[in-house]
């Protein structure tokens, strides 16, 4: 006897035929980051997740399962249910049915990366405002940006007062419009106004790994990690000016208050599974620094609570700018700090600022540096992923030797000698100082200090160093003692 095995697919579809229009009713409804064309991280279990009436039954068929997907709507009428994904590829269907149904085309297994912070992550590919004036070789780089398996997915600018469960469209802020919220393919059509260097980080992971990529930008321009922190955060750190604020504030959409824009474009993601987050931000925080490693390990912490596991988190260190009345070299430090908390990593930015341009250009190479610590941290490839970072120092016979780590091979960009070191004595005052590379050490020493205490590298706004590895990576600026 021949054997006639019917797909669920097909057993659902003849259920909704079946149920037809006899019940009207409120529909299943879906969040906007489960639709169509999205990307779900491979070789996992997934969260989809919806809204019926109260007790409704949902059932969810999808073509690389052999079997239909119970469950039913609670008393408040939410529902989920957990798929397994099978290794990166597609095109794949889902089915959900209630009273009405739902489907969902298109969707390939991949690697699905969250990116977030303030203008330099939202600074779009073109020029759209005097903010936003374009990237490095745009025209270019929109022209050539047809990768269907790359999949977009942007939430709009949207402050909340209360933790929303779907992302909104938003607010149109800097020349940027206000958001799809829908998963799009990658094409000179869709990628103009995306956030530039989420673009080209999922680009290299592409391109590496030959996988499909889902990257959701939720990134909004002069906005403080405070904003992006939940309330549960700034109680832990009895910010209580700020917690007042997220909570007493009325709500407008277009307010960076603090814990808002988390409410309202970070916590509607809470169920998508990630791989990853990438973050760019600091600038905003930059006359505070002093606190900005605790703030920020605690959002990273919170975040991770919220999505349920450790996910790794990687952000750029910001770049060399000519601010007024303030050394952002202190944030950088911050920032670097920052590495202490496990699962992160840091894109050093030294040699690629613009002293008058607070949005730099060459996001391609940030993408690019972002894209190293996944591939060496979290698919297992042997590249270089760090510029050197200060490990420790010594003082012997009237000089301080400064050792790295990820310092192999090091040299410098220009084939000079090590510009931007510094080298206090007894009194504090640091004068520039000779640097002498040695094999993963930096020599330093100064005629004017006989007995030195201290060094420090590109300690200030203006720096542009050299110092790198041999993978051409650049050091973060660093002090041996504070």
């Amino acid at each position: 006897m021949q054997n006639t095995r019917i797909h669920p697919l097909c057993l659902l579809l003849f259920f909704v035929v079946l149920i037809g229009n006899s019940i009207c009713t409120a529909d299943v409804k879906l969040p906007k980051v489960v639709s169509s064309n999205m990307v779900l991280q491979q070789k996992s279990e997934v969260k989809v997740w919806g809204w019926a009436d109260a007790g409704e039954p949902i059932r969810v068929a999808c073509s690389w399962l052999d079997k239909i997907t119970k469950t039913q709507a609670d008393d408040k009428g939410h529902w989920s249910v957990m798929l397994k994904t099978r290794a990166a590829g597609g095109p794949h269907k889902i089915i959900i049915a209630g009273k009405n149904t739902v489907t969902l085309n298109d969707i390939l297994f991949g690697e699905v990366w969250l990116a977030s912070g303030q203008s330099n992550m939202e600074m779009p590919l073109i020029k759209v405002s005097g903010a936003y004036t374009g990237i490095k070789d745009f025209e270019n780089e929109v022209s050539q940006a047809n990768f269907p398996e790359i999949r977009l997915f942007q939430a709009g600018n949207f402050s909340s007062k209360e933790p929303l469960d779907d992302v909104e469209s938003g607010i149109k802020m800097y020349g940027v419009p206000p958001a799809a919220c829908q998963w799009q393919k990658c094409s000179p059509e869709t990628v103009p106004t995306f956030a530039s260097t989420a673009y080209f980080f999922a680009r290299e992971i592409h391109r590496r790994l030959n996988v499909p990529v889902g990257i959701i930008d939720a990134s909004w321009g002069g906005t403080p990690a405070e904003a992006w922190t939940p309330l549960d955060g700034l109680k832990q750190l009895n910010y209580t000016n700020e917690a007042k604020q997220a909570t007493d504030l009325p709500q407008k959409a277009d307010q960076k208050i603090p814990s808002r824009l988390y409410n309202g474009m970070i916590h509607p993601l809470r169920n998508v599974k990630i791989k990853g987050a990438i973050w760019y931000q600091g600038e905003g925080n930059s006359r505070r620094a002093d606190k900005y490693h605790e703030l920020f390990s605690t959002m990273i912490t919170q975040w991770r609570s919220v999505f349920g596991h450790e996910f790794p988190f990687y952000f750029v260190q910001i770049s060399p700018f000519n601010y007024r009345g303030l050394n952002s070299a202190f944030l950088r430090e911050a920032q670097l700090k920052s590495l202490s908390l496990p699962r992160t990593g840091m894109a050093v930015t030294m040699d690629i600022g613009n002293l008058t341009d607070i949005h730099p250009k060459n996001k391609q190479e940030v993408g690019r540096r972002l894209a190293l610590w996944a591939l060496a941290k979290d698919y297992g490839h042997d590249v270089a992923f760090s510029g050197p970072l200060y490990r420790r120092s010594q003082i012997k016979d009237g000089k301080v030797i400064v050792e790295f780590d990820h310092a192999t091979e090091l040299s410098t960009r220009d084939g000079k000698a090590p510009s931007d070191f510094e080298i206090s004595g007894t009194d504090g005052e640091f004068h520039a100082a000779k640097a002498v590379i040695e094999g993963s050490t930096v020599i330093v020493s100064s005629e004017k200090v006989k007995e030195p205490q201290s060094v420090r590298y590109a300690f200030s706004n203006q720096a542009m160093p050299n110092l790198t590895n041999k993978a051409g990576l650049p050091a973060s600026s660093f002090r041996t003692s504070k």
